[in-house]
Order: C-alpha cells, then sequence, then structure tokens
C-alpha cells in the first residue's frame, strides 16, 4: 500500500536495536569513565567487579568489548628499580618463605623502599605489607633513605597490628641494621630476606609500588614534602585499603578482605565454644 520493500522494514527494525545497543554501550561506557577516574589504570577484570559492586550485573566480555572499542584498555609495563645496598658486612638471614603456603593474615609481613620524584628533590616511601591480605600494616615516608625510615615504617606496623610469623625482605644495609634486627628478634619474629639479585622475591610489595606509582604518584606533581606526604597517606589508608578491588583478594579491597577473615575466625571459635557447653 505504501510502495516499500518488505526488508525496508526490517533494516529498520535492526538500525533500531543498534541504537538501543549503541546507547546502552555508551551508558556503561560513562561509568567506567567514572571508575577509571577513581582508579585510572583499573584493567577490565576490577572495572567488571567494580560494576557489579556499583549494582551493574554485567558481563566480563562485554566490559572488554567496550573498554576496547573506547580505548580504554590499560597497557602497563612492569617496572623495577632497586634500592638495594647489600654489598656490606652486616649479617644476611636466608630466605623462609620460597615454597612457603601463607594461609592467613599476619603470617608473613614484606618489607620494601621505593623512591617518590618531588619538583625539586627525591623522597624515600617504606612500607611493610601483609602477603595474604595485601594491606599495608605500617608506611614511612622521609627525605634520607637509611634505617630510620624503614624502623619508623615498621615500628608503627608493629603498633598497629598484631605481631607476624615472619619479616620477609631484600638484604639492604636497611634491613640488615643492627636497630631493625633487633626489633624484630625481640618481637619474637623470624627474618627472611631474598636471594641476592632477585628482587622479584618481593613481588608482592613490587606489585603494590606499581599500584601507587600509576594510580598516585605519576599523575601528580609534588611541589613539596609535605603534599607528597599529604596525598600518599591519602591513596594508601583511602584508597587503596579501603577502596581498590584486589584481583587475588577475590575482588576485595584490603580492609574488607581481612574484616571477612577476622569474622570468619571469630564466627569458628563462637561455634566451639557453643559445643563446648552444650
Amino acid at each position: 500500500m505504501l510502495s516499500l520493500n518488505r526488508n525496508t522494514a526490517y533494516y529498520q527494525l535492526n538500525d533500531s536495536k543498534s541504537g538501543e545497543k549503541e546507547a546502552e554501550d555508551l551508558e556503561i561506557k560513562d561509568e567506567i569513565d567514572k571508575i577509571q577516574l577513581e582508579f585510572p589504570y583499573y584493567g577490565y577484570r576490577p572495572v567488571t567487579a567494580e560494576l557489579r559492586r556499583r549494582g551493574r550485573l554485567i558481563n566480563r566480555k562485554k566490559v572488554q568489548r567496550i573498554m576496547r572499542e573506547y580505548g580504554l584498555l590499560s597497557q602497563i609495563k612492569r617496572l623495577f628499580r632497586s634500592f638495594t645496598k647489600s654489598k656490606h658486612k652486616l649479617p644476611k638471614y636466608p630466605n623462609l618463605i620460597q615454597n612457603l603456603a601463607i594461609t592467613t593474615i599476619n603470617y608473613v609481613w614484606g618489607a620494601d623502599i621505593t623512591y617518590i620524584r618531588l619538583k625539586k628533590e627525591f623522597v624515600y616511601l617504606a612500607v611493610i605489607i601483609d602477603f595474604y591480605s595485601r594491606k599495608i600494616k605500617g608506611w614511612a615516608l622521609s627525605r634520607s633513605i637509611d634505617a630510620g625510615l624503614t624502623i619508623q615504617a615498621l615500628n608503627r606496623a608493629l603498633s598497629r597490628n598484631p605481631r607476624p610469623d615472619v619479616h620477609h625482605s631484600d638484604q639492604g644495609v636497611q634491613y640488615c641494621d643492627k636497630d631493625y634486627v633487633e626489633i624484630l628478634k625481640e618481637a619474637g619474629i623470624s627474618i627472611s630476606m631474598s636471594d641476592k639479585g632477585n628482587p622479584f622475591q618481593n613481588n608482592i610489595t613490587e606489585s603494590f609500588f606499581k599500584t601507587l606509582k600509576y594510580n598516585e604518584v605519576y599523575l601528580n606533581e609534588y611541589d613539596s614534602f609535605e603534599e607528597a606526604y599529604s596525598n600518599i597517606k591519602k591513596f594508601i589508608e583511602v584508597v587503596y585499603q579501603k577502596k581498590r578491588l584486589h584481583s587475588s583478594l577475590g575482588y576485595l579491597p584490603p580492609e574488607e578482605f581481612e574484616a571477612q577473615i577476622l569474622a570468619g575466625q571469630r564466627q569458628k571459635v563462637e561455634q566451639q565454644l557453643t559445643l563446648i557447653i552444650k
């Protein structure tokens, strides 16, 4: 009656569906933009997990497709720069964690140092990280890369957490320092060190430094030590500990992961007590 080919209607229908699909993709893309604004180097897996936490039930392959089409997939090269000064005469210790099954929090802590570039100087960050939960147990920032830096980070960690069974680090002079080792021994903590020239035996701390650099340090230009300290404190204690999803933790932030572990342990103890009472 309208002198139109029947196929015209089908094409219009398909175009309509295509338009709906494109609109949905753009809506999801906007949500991904907001996530990557907060977590700039999230790949498609953590983006998918974050979308689900925010109520968007979506397939991981779909997220990957949208991120690829809009150029949102990040590619991060692994960087490593050693600050270890292992050519010293202080006592060194064997590697205790090689082939060790780490099955709980506060079992193995790792310690390491990295540099932070300011406009006119370098400062140095020392961290203590739980190898099971990836939570930062203690940290310190200083203009000096000496034992005072690492001792400050260690004392913070021990003042806020139960002591670990094992402390693992490289063979750097800061970790072989007499005062540092004495703190560990007095606390009854076994001392473990990576083999010389093998930084990747401490790869969990290196992974944290990569996260810190790409999601905070490289996105800012710090004018002063105070500005760097404030930004890094916020990133570690708020963004990393409480918000940023970690793939090895089932896409949970470290604090939330530890809270679930501790809640499970309390529940187990309560069940045991109930059985004893009965």
